[in-house]
Order: structure tokens, then sequence, then C-alpha cells
């Protein structure tokens, strides 16, 4: 197979100058622009991605201790080409930028200008461009951190050979620090006494609130005890007296589930390792089972359900009789990222991000952020879970529209708090607004507007009116606001955006799929078992593909595109393994350390005669 031949080095790549990095403005870099012709001398890394991905930001950690070992040779450059409209508010940009420890020159490409000049097709991708300014390798999805690490070194010694790696000053230049109480709020809880607890996202700690929102009676936590924690469950009684655990923290970058015990203060692990899952499966004890990117939590049928955002699944932590025999699995979702519903190990999300479950317990109501959606888990009739859609199309389209709805638009929301009277409020988080769905109607409305990226709310009786309110987790404002019920829901007709990428233009008839990967130097594709390699096709709408969706080994595809639909989504998801290899016979050893690359595109397709019969797509090309 052409996708298993060995790494060239980098004198017998094909050499394609870069393009120059045009955008709207820079940050992190004292506001001077930088063009390639000051990058010239030093390895670059161009890093295409947008903060509302929760595969970038994985992508932003791989790259953290490269950047680190390599700090006087390569210069990361990330290109934030966004999806939303609210990604391409330069203050929303900015505090992004700092919200995710981005410590490198960010080029704000709101119209997409240098991702077409890369020819980027997906969220996240890696450009790397040698110090003669040529392209060199281009990878797409998670996964790449030690393969770039190795192609970094190679480029190194070759440049530093021919005289051509001459680095010269860093273009990075902090911003000043910030100075808030709270930075970048999460997730929040009431707790019987009026207070609050608060997940300090950005501070990797969990705060206890007096009820004035601003006086902190505890923190917890801490850099290197949490990182960047983010939903909070309180503990049920039967929980709380098994475990002597009060909160349940969704830990989201350590990848694990914290227990927080408010007697002595002591955090403790209740389920994942430490390491993110690769692969889009799992189960079993709690301890030992890698997770991905824990974002909110609820008690639904006896157990704790997870929004597992990294893999876009629900998954459930079942307490066992001790702290340490818990044990873990998968609920609903594929891992395939998308709007799908039905059983509900059969359905598809889109970054699971906000849980609330109903008052009387039969319903897990979900904010799938990145499809703008308000979905939901239940039991049917024969007592099996399906998942609903009930606000929200699909991954590219989005606003701020009222009504019926299936007419209704959401803009990423990543919080669902269930009101008194069963109703639900939506944490509209990109659109700043607080959205209210009616059950019985099939009504959306809004509540309230002008928040900064409200994340979460909480309902709250006011003491003196005994009226209803809500404590709105304000994240990029860094607060806690309460927020009234209004008597009288406003309806926004606003307009419908859908995410401006450029479409492929395919050929009705047969298109020949085919997936680039060639593996890291000093790796092998690990065929010691079969075909290393996965590759899942589907389309949107489904009638778009005649033939060749499906799930199935190897990294090439048929295609039969249908000449009767004008336009879709072409959904591929593919994964590679590739292993350590033996740097004498190039044999892959029975215990080597293996490394699993995966991404997932969802690509606009246009349907023309005109259009090119072959789709190519890089995974790790070069």
């Amino acid at each position: 197979m052409a996708t298993q031949n060995a790494v060239p080095s980098a004198r017998a790549r094909a050499r394609v100058r870069a393009p120059e990095l045009v955008g709207r403005g820079w940050l992190n870099t004292g506001g001077r622009p930088i063009t390639l012709s000051d990058l010239r001398g030093r390895i670059t890394v161009l890093d295409f991605w947008t903060f509302c991905c929760v595969n970038c930001l994985h992508v932003l950690d791989e790259l953290r201790p490269v950047e680190q070992e390599f700090d006087g040779a390569l210069t990361i450059i990330g290109v934030h080409s966004p999806k939303f409209e609210h990604e391409a508010d330069p203050v929303a940009l900015a505090a992004a930028v700092e919200r995710y420890a981005v410590h490198h020159p960010v080029l704000d490409d709101p119209e997409l200008t240098t991702w077409r000049a890369y020819t980027a097709r997906a969220w996240p991708t890696l450009v790397v461009i040698d110090p003669e300014g040529f392209i060199v390798a281009s990878m797409s999805g998670e996964g790449h951190g030690p393969g770039l690490a190795a192609l970094v070194r190679e480029l190194i010694a070759e440049h530093t050979a021919k005289g051509t790696l001459q680095p010269g000053d860093d273009p990075y230049v902090p911003p000043a620090p910030a100075d808030t109480t709270l930075r970048f709020p999460g997730k929040a809880v009431a707790l019987p006494d009026g207070s609050f607890l608060v997940s300090d996202t950005a501070n990797h700690e969990v705060v206890h609130l007096e009820a004035d929102l601003e006086t902190e009676r505890a923190r917890w936590g801490g850099p290197g005890v949490l990182n960047e924690p983010q939903g909070l469950l309180l503990a049920p009684p039967a929980l709380r007296e098994r475990l002597d655990v009060d909160v349940v923290v969704a830990d989201s970058v350590k990848h694990q589930l914290k227990g927080i015990r408010f007697s002595d203060g002591t955090i403790h692990t209740l389920a994942g390792t430490g390491r993110q899952l690769r692969e889009r499966s799992g189960g079993g004890p709690a301890l030992a089972q890698p997770l991905s990117t824990p974002w909110d939590l609820a008690w639904f049928g006896d157990r704790v359900v997870v929004a597992m955002a990294g893999t876009h699944q629900l998954w459930a932590w079942t307490p066992g009789e001790t702290l340490e025999d818990g044990v873990v699995e998968v609920v609903a979702g594929t891992s395939n990222e998308g709007l799908v519903d039905g059983p509900s190990r059969q359905a598809w999300f889109a970054q699971p991000s906000g849980l609330a479950t109903t008052q009387a317990g039969d319903r897990l109501w979900i904010a799938d952020s990145e499809t703008s959606a308000l979905r939901s888990l239940r039991r049917n009739e024969t007592g099996d879970l399906v998942v609903e859609s009930h606000v929200g199309t699909g991954l590219f389209d989005f606003g701020h529209r009222d009504g019926p709805a299936d007419q209704a638009l959401l803009q990423h929301p990543l919080g669902v708090t269930e009101l008194p009277d069963g109703s639900v409020a939506i944490s509209d988080t990109y659109n700043g607004a607080i959205r209210r769905y009616d059950p019985p109607t099939g009504q959306v409305t809004t509540l309230a507007q002008g928040l900064a990226e409200p994340s979460d709310a909480v309902v709250e009786t006011d003491p003196e009116t005994g009226q209803t309110r809500l404590v709105v987790v304000e994240s990029a404002a860094h607060r806690l606001v309460r927020v009234p019920l209004p008597e009288d829901a406003q309806q926004v007709d606003g307009p419908a955006h859908r995410t401006q990428r450029p479409p492929t233009t395919l050929p009705p008839g047969t298109v020949e799929l085919e997936v680039s990967f060639v593996p890291p130097p000093g790796q092998k594709l690990d065929d010691r078992w079969g075909d290393p390699t996965m590759l899942d096709v589907s389309a949107s709408p489904p009638e778009l593909l005649a033939a060749g969706a499906g799930r199935a080994r190897g990294l090439r595809r048929t295609l039969e595109v249908v000449s009767g639909i004008p336009s879709g989504t072409l959904h591929v998801s593919v994964q590679a393994a590739a292993c350590d290899g033996d740097p004498e016979t190039g044999e892959v050893p029975e215990h080597a350390a293996c490394h699993l690359f995966q991404q997932d595109w969802g690509i606009p397709v246009t349907v023309d005669p005109e259009g090119d019969s072959r789709l190519s797509l890089d995974l790790r090309g070069v």
C-alpha cells in the first residue's frame, strides 16, 4: 500500500513555497504583524484552529511539550479560522487565547484567507514550514505530537548541516496578566444553605462562594491538582454516604472525574487515568480507563452521566462500594461527530457540553454545542435509551431565532437548566443569551440577552419576593450574575448563519477517496495483526451516496455520488496506528510504543459534472 511507504528524507520532499500569512491582525506579538520573511531561518508550524473545537484544544495540549523542547528553533503560529460568527469577534478571540493559555503568536483569520491559501479542510490542521520557507508536511486531527517532534528533529539536523537554520528572536510577546478573582468560570451548583460552588476553570480550582456571589468561603485544587475543571455535581445522598464525597468534578484537561470531600478538603480520583482516551470506545474499571475531556455531569438512572466532549459521547460512571471500584461505560454516541437521533448507541453527538436531569428523573437534557442543538436522552416504552433532538439541525447551521423549535436556532450552547415549570433554560453561549424551550408547546423564546458567554445557570428563589430567578455563569465576564425571569419572554427573529467554508465540488458518479498517511520518522504502520487503518464514510443527507458509505479497513474508498442532490456534507472519519520501529531493521518490536492518529472531516460538497473525481485528504501527508 502506498500509504505504508517509509517517510522520505526532508531533502526528497517536493518543494512547495508557503503562502504568505494574511488576516485581520495578530495576537501575542505586541501588536506587530509577522510575515514569512520574519520567520526565515526558523522551523514554523501553523496550527489552524477555532476556539469552539475540542479537538483543537487537544492539539494545543499536544503542542506544548514540542514548543518547550525546540524553543530555540521552532515557532508555532496559531491561525484562528472561525467556524461560528461569535468566534470572528476579535474581543472573543483575545479572550479565548488567554482562556486556553495559547503562548505563541496567533493570526486572526476571520475571512478564512490563510485557511484557503493552505487548502485546509478541517479543524485542527497542522502545516510544517522549513527554515527556507517551503511546506514539508500537512497533518489533520489529533495524535501528531510525537511525530511532529521527530520531524522537527530531522529538519533541525538537515538545516543545521546546510547552514539554513538561523533562528533569531522568537516573535512571541506575552500579553499583560489579568487580575480578576474568577477566571473564565465554567459551571456552578447551588448548595442547600444558599451558597454556590463554581468551577474557576482558568485558575484550575473549584470555589465556594457565599450567596452574595463574591465572598469566598473555600477553594480546592490549583495547578497540578485540577486542570481546567468544568462540570460540578452535588453528590446525591446515597453517593455521599457510600463514598464520603460531597461534589463530583469533571476535570476536563486531566481527563478525570474527581471527588471533593468538604470535611477535610481532600480531592480523590474517581475515574480516569490522567491520560486522554485515544480509542473511540472503552469501559470497565473506572480508574483504569482513560477518558477524553469530560465537560459536564448529571445524576441519571442511579449513576453519573458524563458529557464526554472529547469523543462526542455520553458515558456513565457507576460508583462502587469504595472510591476504587467504580466502573465506566459508554451510554450514547458512536464517536462520529454530527446530529443523528435514535437508539443511544447509534446516535451521533458533537461535543456535548451541558447536562440537566428532569425533576422526575425520566429525561436527561443535553446541550450539544457543535451542532448548536438541544437534545435529550430517555427510555422508550421498551426500556431502551433513545436520543431525540428538539432544537438544531446539524454541524453548520446556527443563529439566534425564536419560534417553533424546528425552525429555532442556537449558537454553540454550553449549558442546560430545568426550570420549575418543566421548561428548559439554555445557556446559548455564543449568542450571549439565555433561551427557553417549552416542551408542551414546542416554542423557543429568549429570556435574557447581552451576557458574556453564559456557560451555565442555576435556579434560585429570591428570598424577598419569592420569585424564581437564575444565577448565570457569565464566563467571559469572569463572574456569576443574577438574572430575573421575565413574565413575557422575548421573540428574537435574527438571521440564520451557516459555517462559511469553501465547498468541495464533486461530480456525480464515481469518486475515488484517498486519505494520505505517512508515519512519522522512526515509526511504522503496525500491520502485525492486519491493516491498522480504519475509514468510516457517511453523508448528510444519506441519499447523497449511492455506494461507498460504511466502516471498513483501509485508507481508500470508491464512492458513488448521486446526481439528483445538488449539495450536502460528506462525513469522513479515519484512524491509523503506527508504532516505533527498530532503527536498524525497521520492524516493530514486540513491546514497541504505539500511537493512534485520528481525524473527523465534515466536508461541505456541491455536485457538479465539472468536479474532481478524486478527493484526497491528509491525515499525515508530506
